[in-house]
């Protein structure tokens, strides 16, 4: 993968997708997530007032909410969404911490982070036994014009996962780690545009993949 040999860039975004979409998690308490998974859209208790969290890492979304046991993460959902609308997320976000590298001065940090519906993290990506890595994965916050465009624009189908969350975990728990590892999606790097990366500090890594809308 790049010049890093066996290991991954330091910050990249690694997902499973195919020509038109991509997958992200999220996970909800079960009133919030079984009727989304039954509609293919979020309903009652799903909340367009606060930054909603993407995440494509499916080891990442098993450590946050520890195997879908979590209160309030009872379910994880894997949700598709467009790939033009995740393209979207990236063309309007801003890193949610400062890094002089990439915004130069704290100033023009806060006048971005002020302008941008979008907010990336990169967190620390997990093994199967859900230990911390040396790498980082994206984490993608939605708020605003975002959010609304994510519940009724991007999102093309909802599955709750959280029997395969179970399942992998039962695995790991038994000393079956090749079986465990053989149940995970598929994760395969996905490659942004050169703006992008610098913007979100990325680890330059390969060509752009598909098509950038800007606006």
């Amino acid at each position: 993968m790049g010049t890093h040999g066996d290991r991954p860039p330091l910050r990249a975004i690694r997902a499973a997708w195919t020509a038109d979409r991509l997958t992200v998690y999220q996970a909800f308490r079960p009133e919030i997530a079984e009727p989304a998974a039954r509609t293919g859209r979020f309903g009652p208790g799903f909340s367009l007032d606060r930054m909603t969290w993407i995440k494509p890492s499916f080891l990442w979304m098993m450590g946050r909410s520890g195997w879908a046991s979590k209160p309030g993460q009872e379910r994880v959902l894997a949700i598709d969404i467009a790939r033009d609308g995740f393209h979207w997320a990236l063309a309007h976000a801003c890193l949610s911490t400062f890094d002089a590298a990439v915004h130069g001065t704290l100033d023009a940090w806060k006048r971005r982070l002020d302008e941008s519906p979008v907010r990336v993290q990169w967190d620390p990506e997990r093994d199967i036994t859900l230990r911390a890595l040396p790498w980082r994965s994206i984490q993608v916050g939605l708020s605003g014009e975002a959010a609304a465009r994510y519940t009724r624009e991007w999102i093309l189908a909802i599955r709750d996962v959280t029997a395969l969350a179970h399942a992998v975990r039962d695995r790991v728990a038994k000393g079956d780690q090749a079986g465990a590892q053989s149940l995970l999606p598929i994760e395969r790097p996905y490659h942004a545009p050169p703006e992008v990366i610098e913007q979100l500090g990325m680890s330059p890594e390969g060509p752009p993949v598909g098509r950038f809308p800007a606006t």
